[in-house]
């Protein structure tokens, strides 16, 4: 009887990392898809990201009641109680991810009313797949708990950052340049913001799974913010 009842417990704990593995793909696939849409101006593809987030919501809350109903059956210590916790947090990111895509996706009509420079697109491309990267190399890290690639990680978002206020500072020129850019380019601009928090969740898993597996928190210096509040545009 306590063999089953271990069994059981040991699909339940499976049951969450398997559904996070699953959400995590298709985050990935929904970021991956709304980019490509905005950049070709998909109309199409963007209203078929808008309608796959329903999926990562509905994941969350399934997640959320099961490692609920875990804790009540089961009253789980030390790592068991981490993963649990660590899964309800995990989910809570990715389905942010899932959002911060969707509202990339319902930009592209708009940022394509007026095309702009291939340039700018460029930029836009090369941010999520830093970020993209980003997200593909801590959701490796919970699948496999191998956590010596974490510090790496959280330093790798600076450089998201850094990247993002570079395209911040370019986007304002060129509506200052020209004030018929404006509309366009501060959809881009929202779009590139979306971008660059993806980055932020990503890193918020990666300081999870350090926590999962050794039961201590990073330290909390790690930059969080972007430095585009400093940009400065001469007029002249």
């Amino acid at each position: 009887m306590a063999s089953h009842t271990f069994q059981a417990y040991d699909e339940e704990l499976r049951f969450l990392a398997t559904r996070i593995a699953a959400m995590g793909g298709h985050a990935e696939r929904m970021v991956e898809e709304a980019v490509a849409a905005l950049v070709n101006s998909d109309e199409t593809l963007a209203e078929a990201v808008v309608r796959n987030d329903a999926v990562l919501d509905e994941a969350q809350r399934e997640i959320d009641d099961k490692a609920i109903l875990i804790i009540a059956r089961r009253q789980p210590m030390a790592i068991d109680l981490r993963e649990i916790i660590g899964a309800i947090r995990i989910s809570a990111d990715l389905e942010r991810v899932g959002d911060l895509g969707k509202n990339i996706a319902k930009r592209v009509s708009a940022a394509g009313q007026a095309r702009q420079p291939a340039r700018l697109f460029r930029g836009i491309e090369a941010l999520a797949e830093l970020a993209l990267t980003q997200l593909k190399e801590v959701l490796d890290a919970y699948g496999s708990r191998a956590i010596e690639r974490i510090p790496s990680v959280r330093d790798r978002d600076e450089e998201i950052d850094a990247k993002y206020t570079s395209l911040f500072r370019e986007l304002l020129t060129y509506m200052m340049e020209d004030p018929r850019n404006i509309t366009a380019c501060t959809h881009l601009l929202f779009c590139a913001k979306n971008i660059e928090r993806i980055g932020d969740h990503a890193t918020n898993i990666a300081e999870t799974v350090h926590y999962i597996v050794t039961g201590s928190q990073l330290p909390a210096e790690r930059p969080k913010e972007d430095e585009s509040h400093r940009v400065v545009v001469s007029g002249d």
